[in-house]
């Protein structure tokens, strides 16, 4: 199987498993392909895992985790607009925005209304 192959199938499986809300297996998925290759868009995909690992984070109860992940996610999309790898830059940073201010106004987890969730649109 050809790198691209298999970096196709990491990123996949990463965007398989985040919309089946397995936020960790998600993350583990693009955790392998950040960590496997060298690519040119780096940057997003630990934006994506540090999303990702916000949301087991709020999973767990732990706020603060989740809070930080999350604003750390927000700093690696900047350079992104339009949209890259079939996700809607836009949408998504407006969503990750809805999300953050959400986790400012709950004290717990259990607060939190998981329909805020950012999808990742695959065109």
């Amino acid at each position: 199987m050809s790198d691209a192959s298999e970096m196709q199938i990491l990123f996949n499986k990463g965007l398989n498993e985040y919309e089946k809300g397995d936020y960790f297996e998600a993350h583990e998925a693009w955790e392998d392909l950040w960590s496997d290759y060298n690519l040119p868009d780096r940057k997003f995909i630990q934006g994506l895992i540090q999303l990702s690992v916000s949301f087991v984070h709020l999973n767990n109860g732990n706020m603060i985790g989740a809070r930080n992940l999350l604003k750390k996610c927000q700093g690696k999309f900047s350079d992104y607009k339009g949209i890259h790898r079939q996700i809607d830059i836009d949408e998504l940073k407006f969503a990750i925005e809805a999300v953050s201010l959400t986790y400012d106004n709950i004290q717990e987890s259990s607060e939190f209304d998981w329909d805020l969730v950012p999808v990742l649109k695959v065109f």
